[in-house]
């Protein structure tokens, strides 16, 4: 069994996560604390295996607060300020969900903060959102079948984007916008306005620029709020 715990200030951001953790059967909720002062009370006493934690709540931060802690529990993020998501990752969270986050989304998030993936979810509430998945790309008089599991990031080339993958680049005829759009919620993070990037595939962020296999994407001054 798996426990976890629930930070934010809105009484609906529990109901949503509580509502989609219980259709999980390796999961606990040991706790839902409405403040940071309160999972500060309750951890100082207790443990869990990781949180679901909001950003932005009253005197105390939700990434300041995760900074106070010398051993926290594995962390997800949850907000609706996309800003921050770097800060988070320098911060080593697990996920950053931005809300409003579907089911197959939150899943998504569990899976890389528990050990046990395979049991965790039964057949009958996998859907193919939860993996990666295939589309076409019309570039070079041709349509490449691509696959966003093997996408490393995505760099604006004027009115078109160049799509890096593990393997090659392929140009297409859509703008960096149009990307933005159609892989949100999808496991990747615009850091730059003309990057776009695969969070799974980072190596290293250090500064101002993100690792990413043998390439160095920038980070947008825009892009990174509130940073170390």
């Amino acid at each position: 069994m798996n426990t976890f715990i629930i930070i934010d200030d809105e009484p609906l951001a529990h109901e949503v996560i509580e509502e989609y953790c219980s259709m999980l059967p390796h999961l606990k909720l040991v706790k839902s604390c409405y403040s940071a002062m309160e999972a500060i009370e309750f951890l100082n006493e207790n443990t869990a295996d990781f949180m679901f934690l909001d950003i932005n709540m009253p005197r105390l931060k939700g990434l300041d607060f995760l900074r106070t802690l010398t051993n926290p529990p594995k962390v997800i993020i949850t907000t609706a300020y996309k800003e921050f998501a770097i800060e988070g990752f320098e911060l080593n969270v697990i996920d950053y969900l931005l809300k409003p986050f579907s089911f197959d989304r939150l899943v998504k998030a569990v899976n890389k903060a528990v050990k046990n993936e395979v049991s965790l979810v039964s057949k009958n509430v996998i859907t193919s959102k939860m993996e990666s998945f295939n589309f076409f790309v019309k570039g070079n008089k041709k349509q490449h079948h691509i696959n966003t599991g093997n996408i490393l990031y995505l760099e604006a080339y004027g009115n078109y984007t160049k799509l890096y993958l593990e393997n090659e680049m392929i140009i297409s005829r859509e703008k960096i916008s149009y990307y933005e759009k159609f892989l949100e919620n999808e496991g990747f993070l615009r850091v730059h306005k003309s990057f776009i990037i695969a969070i799974d595939k980072i190596k290293v962020i250090e500064r101002n620029k993100i690792l990413i296999d043998n390439h160095t994407v920038p980070i947008g001054l825009t892009y990174k709020s509130n940073t170390l």
